[in-house]
């Protein structure tokens, strides 16, 4: 199979994963081994994947380019940056387990529709609230990144309840996302 531009971009999102894992990994935010330049390159390198899921869909569509694989590789690709990166803010006391949990649950039933579905021939691309998702949850992990670059060590506190608020934000958003992803695509499954 040849691969398009939109596909080598989300392929570029998977490969900056590991990247942005390491750096957030030796962030260390609220401990006294807190590194504000990770923390910036971890944000860094958590926008330029960011952007690559904006660009890979606009050009998809633009210039019909869509296929099944970035119908399946786009979502798996956003799934492996968000994931890593709440991970990371559980690590670093900023996300609520809880907000994890819901989301990794959403994530699962969703791909378990979807596999459903492609035993049947079909592809099921992401639907709107599913998008709303991903834009909150990639908006409040770069806000996060971006308040630790900036940080001092008497504003942890305040980072983070700005960004515990946002996570149960995602989480809101993430459960009525799942809900309705469900209710829509329940007739696949059947």
């Amino acid at each position: 199979m040849k691969m398009n531009l939109p596909n080598k971009l989300t392929l570029l999102r998977c490969a900056l994963v590991p990247f942005f894992m390491v750096f957030a990994a030796m962030t260390k935010f609220g401990t006294q081994d807190f590194n504000q330049i990770f923390g910036l390159v971890a944000g860094i390198i958590f926008a330029l994947a960011s952007i690559t899921d904006l660009l890979d869909g606009k050009i998809a569509r633009k210039y019909h380019l869509e296929t099944d694989f970035g119908r399946f590789a786009d979502p798996l690709a956003d799934k492996m940056l968000t994931t890593a990166a709440l991970i990371y803010m559980v690590v670093d006391g900023v996300c609520s387990p809880i907000v994890l949990a819901l989301t990794l649950f959403r994530e699962f039933a969703v791909a378990g529709i979807r596999m459903v579905a492609a035993s049947k021939s079909k592809v099921i691309a992401a639907n709107m609230w599913g998008k709303v998702k991903t834009v909150l949850q990639m908006s409040t992990i770069l806000l996060y990144y971006g308040l630790t670059a900036i940080a001092r060590g008497s504003d942890a506190m305040a980072v983070s309840l700005i960004i515990q608020a946002l996570c149960w934000a995602v989480a809101v958003v993430t459960v009525v996302s799942g809900v309705i992803y469900v209710k829509d695509n329940i007739e696949v499954i059947k």
